[in-house]
């Protein structure tokens, strides 16, 4: 019996991911406020949304990464197969991460120790979590190493992460959250500062993944055609909302927020060439002032009197929901 089906709430019935009406703190500012959305196994979940608007936040919450004094979840639940992850004891928790749950950083230089090897790096995961001896653990550190198409990965073992490239380090990240097969896998901006050529690998490599361990896969970008490949929901993200959810094929073709109509307007494409790029006017809103009506009113050409409450989760369609007073016009070509 895994470590997941021994706690208590456990049913295999649920939802291998539940997020639901998290609510996180930073001092007095709201960064998160009350985001909801769910994913199961081998499906992809793309979380979007401007730089700030929550989306990484979210997931350290998951991950309990997020801790006081710096942050606190104030709200909320997130729930592995309806086991609450914010009611277990940290030692419960810790025996989770990189087991059941995992998650690949955005900036792997960061995410990755400078003065351990990447080999000694993967195999404490096996030593801490299986038991395995550190002759075991360094052998099975190279096999993952290898699983993650790093040449030479028996002598590439020894080196250091600063040895390594960008879309190697990434891959090394990616051994680390794949490591003892966990069944979600969250990826921050996965394919950030690297070339076209290693962005298709790395999604590739992680799809590889999914699809042979059934893994739920949440990704967190703001590339807006990437998800278009790949991603089976949408969940996007404004000032520490979810605004709009919804199939990605349906949100793409007939957006019912002004923010999710917003940024697919801004996509660069080749017919556009020579003219200006569409942009989202202002700014975001100051997150430590006050919680009023739809946060998204001083940007947006849709707004009427209701707008100045509070935002509205409305249905629009089977499994579709939009915060928006106004969403029939914005879906209406």
């Amino acid at each position: 019996m895994s470590s997941l089906e021994s706690l208590p709430g456990y049913d295999a019935s649920a939802p291998l991911l539940s997020v639901s009406d998290l609510h996180v703190r930073f001092g007095r500012a709201q960064v998160v406020n009350g985001v909801d959305y769910a994913v199961d196994g081998g499906r992809t979940l793309a979380v979007l949304g401007e730089s700030g608007s929550g989306k990484s936040v979210t997931a350290r919450a998951i991950m309990g990464l997020v801790r006081p004094p710096r942050g606190t979840v104030t709200a909320g639940s997130v729930k592995l197969r309806g086991v609450d992850l914010l009611t277990l004891p940290e030692e419960s928790r810790r025996r989770l991460r990189a087991t059941t749950i995992a998650m690949v950083f955005q900036d792997a230089l960061s995410a990755l120790n400078p003065v351990l090897s990447v080999g000694y790096q993967i195999a404490e995961l096996f030593r801490a979590h299986r038991g395995l001896s550190r002759k075991e653990a360094h052998k099975r550190a190279v096999e993952v190493l290898d699983l993650v198409r790093i040449p030479a990965a028996a002598r590439r073992a020894r080196d250091y992460p600063h040895q390594f490239s960008g879309g190697m380090r990434q891959r090394v990240g990616i051994g680390l959250a794949i490591a003892l097969n966990p069944q979600v896998i969250i990826a921050d901006e996965p394919t950030t500062a690297l070339d076209v050529t290693v962005q298709a690998q790395i999604i590739r490599l992680l799809r590889e993944i999914q699809r042979e361990h059934g893994t739920a896969l949440v990704l967190i970008t703001h590339d807006m055609g990437l998800v278009a490949d790949v991603a089976d929901r949408v969940a996007v993200m404004y000032a520490g909302r979810v605004v709009e959810q919804g199939g990605a094929a349906e949100v793409y073709a007939g957006p019912a927020h002004p923010y999710t109509e917003a940024l697919l307007g801004a996509i660069p494409r080749p017919e556009l060439r020579g003219r200006r790029l569409a942009v989202i006017p202002g700014a975001p809103p100051d997150l430590t002032g006050p919680d009023g009506g739809c946060r998204f009113r001083p940007r947006c050409g849709y707004g009427v009197e209701a707008c100045e409450q509070a935002p509205p989760a409305l249905a629009v369609g089977p499994g579709r929901l939009a915060a928006c007073h106004e969403w029939k016009r914005v879906a209406t070509p």
